[in-house]
């Protein structure tokens, strides 16, 4: 089986990662019996200052054929967020309905939390959980607008939209994760504050659990789980949130194991219909651009979820267990952000000698 996998290596880091991580995914992919066809768009905010288009206008139908998207990151310090990101990665999340966003964060052997008490020596400290987030509409729904710019009585509206078939895919996500796990949901909402939106929300888990018996439900208010995530991140299992909410629980959740660079995440069309998108959670990194320090670990994760999500599960794992061996090696090298000296080559020599 051959898959032909579209790459967007994008801006900053992400370029760097990406061209790094690719061999790795081929060797796997190789010793598993597969291939990988890249077709590679050189997309992004460069893009953007010299045509004013982050990509072209058939952008869209370009991807829309191949089994898997790669992307590297998305961010420039010259352009504004929302410029990129509605320029790139939501038209693609949105248009190829990618409801359904799945971030891990494990606290692998060998890596120090920098919560007191979490390290891979504790007798409780393990903590590995992922977070199902809403990825199409919610608070990211982009229904809004702005009147009267630059008068006193300027007023800017934003809208968040939750509609029953898009809450109702990512809780259903997560409470089949959940049976492959440890039966265990924690509901993330502020049904307190937004009594319309996320009373719904709460009431679809509901509805949605009963299907499930033999998961335990804990509900939590977003500030609580935020807190929470902090003070006791190892009694997680599988978390369900909406759009904005799962995107600030995945950052505390990246950093609370280690290291931003260890976060890998997918954008999963649930029906097949449209490909499915991978890329790590980390971003552009403008700070560290063209030094070669990035971590790849993220996107090597990455790609074994794309594996993972193209049912080739010895790539996958081969992959897990390279990053698993490496990590848990105080010899092997590491990239500033988990405290070593290493450059990002190095990691990539280390993981190629194990795979």
């Amino acid at each position: 089986m051959a898959y032909d996998i579209a790459t967007i290596p994008g801006d900053g880091i992400g370029v760097e990662v990406v061209e790094a991580a690719r061999p790795l995914l081929e060797l796997s992919a190789d010793d598993a019996g597969c291939a990988i066809e890249w077709t590679e768009y050189d997309w992004g905010t460069e893009r953007y200052l010299e045509t004013g288009g982050m990509m072209p206008e058939d952008g869209l139908d370009r991807l829309a054929d191949h089994d898997a998207i790669l992307l590297g990151a998305v961010g420039h310090p010259d352009v504004p967020d929302h410029v990129t990101l509605r320029g790139l990665m939501l038209p693609i999340r949105k248009t190829f309905d990618q409801q359904i966003c799945k971030r891990p964060a494990v606290l692998y052997e060998g890596v120090e939390s920098p919560l007191r008490g979490y390290d891979s020596e504790s007798d409780d400290g393990d903590i590995d959980f992922v977070v199902f987030r809403e990825n199409t509409e919610g608070e990211y729904a982009d229904v809004g607008g702005r009147a009267h710019v630059g008068f006193d009585h300027e007023v800017a509206v934003q809208s968040a939209v939750y509609t029953r078939t898009g809450t109702e895919a990512i809780v259903r996500a997560a409470f089949e994760e959940a049976k492959r796990r440890e039966q265990r949901v924690t509901n993330v909402t502020k049904s307190n504050a937004q009594a319309y939106g996320m009373v719904m929300w709460d009431e679809i888990v509901e509805e949605v659990a009963a299907e499930f018996p033999n998961v335990t439900v804990d509900r939590l208010l977003v500030d609580a789980a935020s807190m929470d995530l902090i003070r006791r991140p190892d009694e997680f299992d599988v978390i369900v949130a909406s759009n904005l909410f799962g995107d600030i629980l995945t950052d505390i959740g990246a950093i609370v194991t280690g290291s931003m660079g260890l976060a890998p995440s997918a954008n999963i069309n649930r029906e097949g219909a449209y490909p499915s998108m991978f890329e790590p959670v980390h971003g552009s990194a403008p700070d560290i651009e063209g030094e070669g320090v990035a971590n790849p670990l993220a996107t090597v994760l990455s790609g074994a979820m794309l594996f993972e999500h193209l049912d080739e599960r010895d790539a996958a794992d081969s992959l897990h267990r390279a990053v698993e061996e490496q990590l848990a090696d105080p010899e092997a090298p590491r990239t500033p952000d988990l405290g070593g000296h290493g450059t990002t080559a190095d990691v990539i020599t280390d993981l190629r000698d194990r795979l």
